[in-house]
């Protein structure tokens, strides 16, 4: 497993390599129309990058809908790089953000497929299963500590 460094930005600062990882997970790899991924809310998230050298494998954004509730929100990983600690690396730094952003809990929409994953980070399963761009997911959460 590698340690990946994951970047903390802005959509003007992510927005063509965490589109490209996006696009290729999302679009190419799952079938979600274009117009359903970039919806129009990446300026007001915050941004994570993961990359392999100068190469993005990996992207997740995080939202504020609610003051003390973060939304976790497209967490991708670029197929080859699935099961190597980007994703994880991914993760911790969008909590490590939510704390210092004043977060006490974090939400997410996780695909049925990698509920595992999350669960294995400490989130929980709060919803049944629905559907959201075609493919089942269910609503997570997770409190953070201070």
């Amino acid at each position: 497993m590698s340690d990946y460094a994951v970047e903390v930005g802005t959509w003007d600062e992510f927005a063509d390599a965490a589109t490209a990882v996006r696009t290729a997970v999302f679009v190419e790899e799952q079938g979600v129309s274009e117009d359903e991924e970039l919806d129009g809310k990446d300026p007001d998230a915050v941004q994570f990058l993961a990359r392999d050298g100068e190469y993005p494998v990996g992207t997740a954004r995080l939202r504020f809908p609610e003051s003390a509730v973060g939304k976790v929100e497209r967490v991708a990983v670029r197929e080859p790089y699935r099961g190597t600690g980007v994703g994880s690396a991914l993760m911790r730094a969008v909590e490590a953000a939510a704390r210092e952003d004043g977060a006490t809990e974090l939400t997410l929409h996780a695909q049925t497929q990698v509920e595992a994953f999350y669960r294995h980070l400490g989130y929980e399963t709060v919803s049944d299963e629905f559907e959201e761009a075609g493919i089942p997911h269910v609503e997570m959460r997770k409190r953070l500590d201070g």
